[in-house]
Formats: C-alpha cells, structure tokens, sequence
C-alpha cells in the first residue's frame, strides 16, 4: 500500500487474519518482526524483512479505512533473486497493489543454504531450525567482526563455535587444513573446549600445553620502560633507551642475528640484550662516589654482580673537600632502577622477564631466537593459537597485550612477500574482553588494534572483538567491523552504540536485542547474506564460562574443620605462588572430583 525509498508498508488479507499458515504440511507464524516476505516481480523476487507489526504501521491517511483484515506490518527490503541466485540490493522497487507472499522454506533455502566454497556452518534460523545459517569467511576475516553481548548470553560459546567450524571439528573434517587464528584469552575459558585443535600457552601450563614465555626484548621500548621504570622525565628516559641501543648493538656485534644492520639499529629492533647487565650498568653511576684530585677515582669498595643482581658498594661521600665526593654526572634514575630491581625479582613477572630459553645471558646470547617464538605462535601444525593470559598481572596486562599485537602485526607486515606471511595465510586475531583495553583511554593496545582494524586487511590480518560493553568499546574500532554477531544486551547504552554502527538500518530488528535467547544472534553485516536471527551451533565442548550452580552447591553439607583447614593453607599458597593449581605441597597430588550428598 506504500513504499517509502527501502521501506513497504503491507496489508494482510482475511484470509490469513489467524496469523498461521499451513504449506506442504509445515505451519507459519505470519508477521513475525524478523520475518521474510516475498514480492514477486516478474522474473526476480524482492525480499524484504518484517520490522514493524500492527495497525500503526499504516500511513496516517489509511488507518481509519477498513481494508480486509486491518492488521499492518512495515518490511524493510533487502535483496532480490533471479532464479536460484540470491544478492543483496534491489534494482527496482515494488509498486503499489503488489502482492506480498510469505517467505517458505524452500525460499529460505534459496537465499541461506549456498553451495559456494569459502563460507563456513555458524548456526541455525531460528524461525526455521532446519535451514543451516553459513557466513563468507573471506569477508569475516578480511573486514573485520565483533561478537557483542551481555555477560551469559553466549558470546564465548559463540566464538568457540565460530572456530571450531573454521577449523573442521564440526563435522569431522578438517575444510581448511592452513587456517590460522590468534585467540587472547583474558579468562582462560577456551582451553576446555578447543584443546585439540589449538595450541595452548599458559603461564602455569597444565599436561599437554606450553609455557607462555614473552621475550621483553622484543617488545616495544617505550612499553617496557615504562613498566619497568615507572615515571621519569625526557632526559632521564632518553639516557635508558641510549643504553638499551647500546647493548643491542653489542650484542649484535657478539652474535649473529640474521637481518640486523649494525649502522641502522634502534632502540626497537628485536635483538637480545640482559636486562641485569642493563641494571648494574646503570645502577654503578647512581652510586658511584670519586676521589682524587680532579674527583675521577672511584671509591669502589666492592664490584657489584649483574647475575645476581648485587648492587655495587662505594665509600660513601663526605662532606668538605676531602671526598670522596657524588658523582654530579649520573642522571637521577636511583629510585627507578630500584623499581627494575623490584620486577626482576618478582616471580609472577618471570613468563615476560625471565622467558626461559628466550632470556638471554649478559652478553646477549639466547638459547631461543626471535624465529622460534614466531613459529610457536603461528607456525604449529594446528589452527588455533591460545595465548592464556588469565594468570598475567592487572598491571601490565593491556601493556602485554599490545606488545603481543605490535609483534603480531609487525611480523605479519614485513612478511607480506613470504609464504608464510599474511597474504599467502591469513591471520585472524580473537581479542576477548576487548573493553578493557580498548576503551577511550590512550594506550599501546587501542593504537595496535586500530592500526590493525585500519591496515590490517592489506597485510592479510582480520580482528574479531568480543566485548559485553561495547559502549565502552573505542568508536573507531568498532565503526571498522563489518560482521556484527548481536547477542543479548539488555542496557540501552550498548544497545544504542550497536545500531550507531550496523550497515544495514533495521531498527526494529535491532530491538529485539533485549529478548534473544541464550546462544541466539542476529547476524548482519558484511559476511552474513542477510540479516538474520540464527540459533549459535553448540560446539562439542563447552568453554570454561558457565554459571556456577549455586543452589546445588550451597545445598551440600559443610566439609569438616580439618579438610577446611587444609584446603585454606593451600589457598594461601596458590595466592604466594600465582598460581591457581598450586597445592601447598607440590608433591601432593590432589584428586578434584565432585562432592555428592550421600558422600559427605
């Protein structure tokens, strides 16, 4: 009865006033927001989907007339088919006294059930379970994607999903034998579900994973002197980074790294060098005192060790003008380098500042090089890559994060003409939690993951972001996604920013956000064929994201006061040791089986 630019505005006959019909045997709810309908057009079909029900969808100057069944509905159109092939866009528009049909699941066959390679399973239509929901990889990867959605709605069950399809488990069968995929886990939920298909690195790794081990020296300069230092001025910084290029480039001249140019090093160039040697090279000057007549005698009393972390000892300055006396050269950093000291002595900072093979000595040699962090993040024989960062301290997690995306990309970037480069085997970077280091803030994360989101398709690196606030979540990252998977959000602030940045203007669609089931998104964007409400496939193993079941649990009895003693001496221990597998004793092995109430 009216079309106003995409949308139609749509009368129903008496003769489906019920609301249901029944087709070949299978019955149809008509109306429904989120719904299809059809509108022929000689050879082609127009598709649209229903986002307004009711009288008041009806123009102004119809509302009053009666006109059959007077039930309205107003459809957004969103494609259009020729024969057995289904695009998005339309390339006419309906007229007005056009019939409408309803949308069957032959139709819905048509538009959703492709043939085409590259598009992976992702789900089921909700309206119709029997119809299988499949995305273009290409464009999920390549343009980009964000899971959004309330805590319990599904998002992790979402992604493990999404991943085991990408990579085969399924179905049994493995369709992309090189994917690769980056995951960032913040809270350790996905190596129950994607254990076999994933190489796991975890600061505390369990049987069968690895130990996270991330090479300080790789890392952005200004990142990690400003967690090791803390606060100093320009010229005090400018000192540190000076002796930091130092050592690289001695290091360089002691070992020989591949590639590195001994006339262009900086201050971030991937090379080794000892942190502790940097420390007593720095320390030895703050506590220097000289004697002699032109003051340039040290007044050692005692060499300080680098291996040891032993400070140097001088005689202590004097007053008057016999010495010994301050050296006035050194530059103020004493209070800082103690706060190194502090770190490298502190166990729960090991995995980044004492990476196993990766440390190096005082002269620079490492066991491990930089090639063979690069192959055990992106180069095992499986498809999936966990970096476990649940046992990373608070206080550099966003910093740690955005040096694992600046070695990522980096390494990514410059391979851009090698087969094993992003081009040749694209990456697709899962960062969990995202609005905690993505939010307006400045940080090393955010410009990492805009850089990525802005550059990344052209070096073969696509971002998915998964966030339950993405009101908190930068604009600038999220205006980049061009596949939105909307689970349920129940605050209007997430909501409201989650239609700012849809491409396809279905309001009403948008608003059922609120009322999804658990594990149920609606779909839209690049790599999706239409917008569409889909029911997430349940992955044979679930992610370590469950809600306790705390009625059963606060049901059983009370354990007894000497298992109740025990059990919090080996709390006490997991908290001293950061680690939460830790007994009290590590050469008691605990049997962890559930507690039954005939048992107690």
């Amino acid at each position: 009865m009216a079309v106003t630019g995409s949308t139609v505005s749509i009368y129903l006959s008496q003769s489906v006033s019920s609301g249901l019909a029944i087709i070949n045997g299978t019955t149809y709810r008509i109306g429904q927001v989120g719904s299809f309908v059809r509108i022929p057009q000689g050879y082609k079909d127009l598709y649209g989907i229903v986002c307004e029900v009711g009288a008041e969808a009806a123009p102004e100057k119809l509302i009053d007339t009666p006109y059959e069944s007077g039930r309205w509905i107003k459809a957004q159109l969103v494609g259009e088919s020729v024969g057995t092939s289904f695009e998005r866009g339309i390339s006419q528009h309906p007229n007005v006294s056009d019939h409408v049909h309803l949308v069957t699941e032959e139709d819905l066959r048509r538009i959703y059930g492709t043939i085409k390679d590259g598009h992976v399973e992702i789900g089921r239509l909700s309206s119709a379970e029997n119809i299988k929901v499949k995305i273009d990889l290409d464009r999920l990867v390549t343009r980009h994607s964000a899971v959004l959605g309330s805590t319990g709605a599904g998002k992790s069950t979402t992604v493990a999903s999404l991943l085991r399809s990408i990579s085969g488990s399924q179905d049994g069968a493995s369709h992309y034998p090189s994917a690769r995929v980056l995951l960032l886990d913040i809270h350790g939920e996905y190596s129950s579900a994607l254990s076999d298909v994933a190489s796991i690195f975890r600061i505390d790794p369990n049987k069968g994973e690895n130990k996270l081990a991330i090479p300080y020296w790789a890392l952005d300069a200004e990142e990690l002197v400003g967690f090791l230092f803390g606060g100093m001025n320009d010229t005090q910084a400018i000192h540190v980074y000076d002796k930091i290029t130092e050592l690289k480039l001695q290091s360089a001249n002691k070992n020989n790294f591949e590639g590195v140019d001994k006339n262009s090093l900086t201050v971030d160039t991937p090379v080794p060098y000892s942190l502790k040697k940097m420390w007593l090279d720095l320390i030895d000057p703050e506590l220097r005192t000289l004697e002699g007549q032109e003051r340039d005698q040290p007044a050692l009393i005692e060499a300080g060790d680098a291996s040891t972390l032993k400070e140097p000892k001088y005689k202590p300055h004097a007053m008057g003008n016999k010495g010994p006396f301050i050296n006035t050269a050194a530059p103020g950093i004493k209070r800082q380098l103690k706060n190194l000291r502090s770190r490298l002595l502190d166990k729960q900072y090991d995995f980044l500042l004492h990476p196993d093979e990766w440390e190096p000595d005082l002269d620079g040699k490492a066991q491990k090089d930089l090639p063979e962090l690069l192959k055990q993040w992106l180069g095992h024989e499986k498809p999936i890559t966990i970096l476990d960062l649940s046992g990373v301290p608070s206080s550099v997690l966003v910093r740690l994060i955005g040096s694992i995306l600046k070695i990522i990309y980096t390494a990514l970037f410059w391979s851009r003409e090698k087969s094993e480069g992003g081009l040749d085997r694209p990456l697709l970077v899962v960062m969990e939690e995202a609005h905690r280091y993505l939010h307006g803030e400045k940080s090393n994360a955010s410009t990492m993951v805009q850089q990525i989101v802005k550059e990344g398709r052209k070096y073969g690196i696509g971002a998915m972001i998964v966030s339950q606030r993405p009101s908190e979540v930068d604009e600038t990252v999220l205006s980049q996604c061009g596949t939105f998977f909307g689970l349920r959000l129940s605050n209007p602030t997430d909501r409201a920013k989650v239609k700012g940045t849809l491409p396809d203007s279905l309001a009403g669609l948008m608003d059922m956000l609120p009322i999804l089931r658990t594990g149920e998104a609606i779909i839209t964007g690049e790599a999706a064929t239409l917008p569409i409400r889909c029911k997430i496939i349940l992955p044979d193993k679930l992610p370590n994201s469950r809600d306790p079941k705390v009625a059963e649990q606060w049901g059983n009895e009370r354990r007894s006061q000497d298992y109740m003693e025990n059990i919090y001496k080996q709390i006490a221990a997991s908290w001293r040791s950061q680690s939460p597998t830790r007994p009290k004793n590590p050469e008691l092995k605990i049997e962890r089986t559930a507690v039954k109430d005939e048992e107690v």
